[in-house]
């Protein structure tokens, strides 16, 4: 058995050589960017790559290549399962829908008619989404009719940036005033201000759909659950001051007696339904307390959950002590 990576700057990569070589297992850096990665692969089994939802390049045609290696019979990460509905909150709309997962209730139209009669009748505030965005990007609330409006003349008009620069510099800033940025980093969003990304050059304006979430108020925080294989760990996120939205806010509680652990279960059972890997979860609560997913991913910035204090078992089991989730995503790949 070897295993190819594509090795980032970022992301799981240097954790899977490090996982590699340490136990011994045979393994080669690849580029998923070179015209011959066929030919790199011939000697392998396994693809690991954790591609990246800004990544201009990855967008274009990441999904595409691990699905490939996995019809040909390859052992990949993500999967089919596990990746096609990253960064796809439309998607997501769909696959939970079909599985009846808890979610709260959603509407996306393609047409601008059918959109306007929608927003007519409805009640607000709803929660509106650009069907690509982490850490909370393009996530706004649409506090009534008028607002609705404007916002569906333009999703069936000239469309929404990919790249929200005003949202950008705004988070920014509150990374700086956390002291989680530096003031070079703050520079460069100023600049990106100015002179849009690659990224956003690349995908173009999100046009000819738009989509609805319901808004669950009174909620001050998220749980977010990740789930690989039957091995579980939870974060408590603290949503932003003046603000709605808890991911990307930089306020992390890991202390375990704060997770709900029906969220826990809830995450598994998902899980298994989508046959998928590695599932990162969010969850809000309802009116009634109950927990609702708001949206799903495979990847995530994994170094801060080495605060963990420890992980759930698939019987809900408690393990304490420290752990490196990202040597998990190798292990759940060679047993499959």
């Amino acid at each position: 058995m070897k295993i190819a990576i594509h090795k980032s700057v970022w992301g799981f990569s240097q954790d899977w050589i490090e996982y590699c070589e340490r136990k011994g297992v045979p393994y080669k850096i690849v580029n998923c960017y070179d015209s011959n990665i066929v030919e790199q692969l011939k000697d392998c089994n396994v693809l690991l790559w954790h591609h990246h939802h800004t990544s201009a390049k990855d967008v274009l045609f990441a999904k595409q290549l691990l699905f490939a290696f996995q019809q040909a019979g390859m052992k990949v990460f993500p999967d089919f399962n596990t990746g096609w509905h990253f960064d796809d909150k439309v998607g997501q709309k769909y696959l939970l829908e079909a599985i009846e997962a808890p979610i709260p209730k959603s509407w996306v139209f393609y047409d601008r008619d059918e959109a306007m009669n929608w927003a007519k009748k409805t009640h607000f505030p709803k929660v509106f989404k650009l069907r690509g965005g982490a850490g909370s990007t393009n996530v706004k609330l649409v506090k009534n009719f008028q607002s609705a409006q404007k916002m569906i003349k333009r999703a069936f008009g000239k469309g929404f940036a990919s790249y929200d620069r005003w949202n950008d510099l705004n988070e920014q800033y509150l990374r700086l005033k956390q002291g989680r940025l530096k003031a070079i980093d703050l520079l460069k969003s100023i600049r990106r201000f100015f002179v849009s990304t690659r990224y956003a050059r690349t995908v173009g304006p999100q046009r000819g759909y738009i989509y609805f979430q319901e808004f669950i108020p009174n909620n001050k925080f998220d749980i977010r659950v990740i789930t690989i294989g039957e091995k579980a760990f939870a974060i408590k996120r603290m949503v932003r001051p003046n603000d709605f939205r808890a991911s990307g806010g930089g306020t992390i509680l890991f202390d375990k007696d704060l997770i709900d652990e029906r969220c826990v279960e809830t995450s598994f059972t998902t899980s298994e339904k989508l046959k998928a890997k590695c599932v990162a979860y969010d969850f809000v609560f309802d009116q009634e307390n109950n927990p609702l997913i708001v949206e799903i991913n495979y990847g995530f910035a994994h170094k801060p959950y080495r605060n963990c204090p420890g992980y759930w078992d698939r019987d809900l089991y408690w393990h304490e002590g420290e752990f490196n989730q990202v040597e998990w995503i190798v292990e759940e790949v060679l047993k499959a």
